[in-house]
């Protein structure tokens, strides 16, 4: 990958489907509340509207396990809140979305279409945001190599075929570590590969269970067939039997029709995707063809205006974007988390790994042009210039502004894994209090609430978030379901710029804190992310608590109450 593309090997319906400081700064922020709840998760099917707005959801009201959005903006009703500017950094918004325009940032300051530099700050016509996967005459990037093609690429241009006793002993250290890629990468072909072969094999399921819900529907004479209308169906002819129980099995597990066709699109969206990948390709120089040094931090003439990329193959940016900041109460499609907020787009995330340079000179501009918020939902497992991107990050904690990012989608341990881009050169220690990294989480208020997908770690996640099944906007005035914890991030990111937004006094790192500690604290064991598998489909259970700094998921309502508590001083 590497923006953390929506998760689609998801267990559904029983089937296994794989795929400058303020002067507030020295308020200390309360340590976590109780904020324990223990209520029986809402039982049955979801509506369609709950399904689309579960994130939002409260558990005491709806019995699903949501934000409390609602219960927010009746808490800050009679407030007024400030503007915030949150910018996306990922593969590209599509800014003329009919959800997104009127929330999208517009340069003040810059005259479009003129082709000049008004407001001096080294990017021409930068209405809405800045490309930094683009050339000055319009070219765009839309894939590239993963961070470890590059990497042993570079190496086989080094050493060739060379024997370890013709290496230099200067050298040898980096001969070893390329053998051991080299080796990596050549088993990451070969899983990509069989990802496809399953992808195949479970699209091939679904148009089966398409095909039985078309016969079924047409023996029973209903469009809306439920469990219950099959129960008492005894046809003479035995396939239609078969097709007869195997609906009856999937709507019994809670899964619809309407849910598994919706699958079935991510599904070939996805698996075209995959096929479409140069991530593999040794010789794939797109990116590199833009005519920038990738190697140097300070060639920064480069890039273009078109913050929305390809609206036919990307969707990622436009996703995220709606979750945080879609209009709301506009009557269309949906409500993002925040109001007064305003989208500034950075794209920098191709369909393959981000380059270092360009994730940190992306940070820099937000930060430059008025970001207080910037949500970062990509993530790799290599990052050679990993300093520069450090850099960045602790130029915008001086600078006063909060990074949320995704923790990623690996089920993996991130205090044992790395993953790229964090906060913490060596696992432990925070290089700047202004990152907050987010798990994923599901509406399944029991064993199933963390997102079988996402990592965690008890030092490197700090909170989760609702990243299963999110809808939110898709370009061209779509809008979609998906799932990942590039859907949790821009969750949290939308919480954290309301409280920016109506408690401005709030420093980047107080806000993180609130967003921590004011969350509902899980109290029982959970599936542990990435521990299940055919041989051990229960997964090894663990206290909620063991896969974050907090053991909470992030709550708007508490976030502001305990927000106002610090500024004004209430209990």
């Amino acid at each position: 990958m590497r923006v953390l593309k929506p998760i689609i090997f998801t267990a559904a319906a029983g089937i296994f489907l794989a795929s400058c400081k303020t002067s507030v700064s020295t308020i200390p922020v309360p340590s976590g509340t109780d904020n324990v709840i223990n209520i029986p998760a809402k039982k049955g099917a979801l509506s369609e509207n709950e399904r689309q707005t579960w994130s939002h959801l409260d558990l005491l009201t709806d019995s699903i396990p949501g934000m409390s959005i609602d219960k927010a903006y009746q808490f800050i009703q009679n407030k007024k809140g400030v503007t915030v500017i949150v910018a996306i950094a990922d593969s590209g918004v599509d800014v003329e979305h009919e959800d997104l325009k009127n929330v999208a940032w517009t340069n003040p300051n810059e005259i479009k279409g003129n082709n000049k530099d008004d407001d001096n700050n080294g990017f021409a016509d930068d209405i809405h945001g800045w490309n930094f996967l683009g050339s000055k005459d319009g070219r765009i990037v839309n894939a590239d190599q993963l961070e470890l093609t590059r990497i042993v690429k570079n190496g086989m241009e080094k050493f060739g075929d060379k024997k370890a006793s013709e290496i230099a002993d200067a050298d040898k250290a980096e001969f070893e570590q390329y053998l051991k890629l080299k080796e990596k990468y050549t088993k990451s072909v070969e899983a990509h590969k069989q990802e496809l072969e399953g992808l195949k094999k479970t699209a091939e399921r679904l148009n089966q269970l398409e095909q039985n819900f078309n016969d079924v529907k047409k023996f029973v004479g209903k469009e809306d067939i439920t469990a219950e209308d099959l129960k008492s169906t005894k046809p003479n002819d035995p396939k239609l039997a078969a097709q007869i129980a195997d609906v009856a099995n999937i709507l019994g597990r809670g899964m619809t029709e309407a849910g598994l066709l919706d699958y079935k699109k991510q599904l070939m969206d996805y698996k075209s995707g995959k096929e479409r990948s140069k991530s593999y390709e040794l010789d794939f120089n797109a990116r590199q063809s833009l005519g920038d040094d990738l190697n140097d931090i300070t060639d920064t003439d480069y890039g273009n205006n078109n913050v929305i990329g390809s609206k036919e193959l990307e969707s990622h940016g436009t996703h995220v974007a709606g979750i945080v900041a879609a209009s709301r109460n506009n009557s269309r499609g949906v409500n993002g988390v925040a109001n007064n907020v305003q989208i500034l787009t950075v794209r920098v995330v191709p369909d393959g790994d981000e380059h270092d340079k360009d994730v940190a000179l992306g940070i820099r501009y937000a930060v430059d042009n008025g970001a207080k918020v910037i949500n970062t939902s990509f993530g790799k497992a290599y990052s050679p210039h990993k300093q520069w991107v450090y850099n960045a990050i602790k130029y915008a904690g001086e600078k006063d502004v909060l990074i949320v990012n995704a923790a990623g989608n690996d089920g993996n341990n991130i205090d044992e894994v790395r993953t790229y881009p964090n906060d913490s050169e060596d696992l432990i220690n925070e290089i700047s209090d202004n990152v907050l990294t987010i798990g994923a989480m599901s509406l399944n208020y029991n064993e199933n609430l963390p997102a079988s997908f996402s990592n965690y770690g008890k030092k490197n996640v700090d909170v989760f978030a609702p990243g299963v099944d999110i809808y939110a906007t898709m370009p061209a005035n779509k809008y979609a379901f998906n799932s990942g914890t590039s859907m949790a991030a821009p969750s949290a990111a939308g919480v954290a710029a309301l409280v920016r937004s109506y408690y401005p006094q709030l420093s980047a790192s107080q806000v993180k804190h609130i967003l921590m500690n004011s969350g509902i604290a899980i109290n029982f064991d959970v599936v542990k992310p990435g521990s299940q598998s055919r041989e051990k489909p229960d997964g090894e259970k663990v206290p909620f608590s063991d896969l974050s700094v907090s053991g909470r998921v992030v709550n708007a309502y508490n976030a502001l109450k305990m927000a106002d508590r610090i500024v004004n001083g209430k209990k």
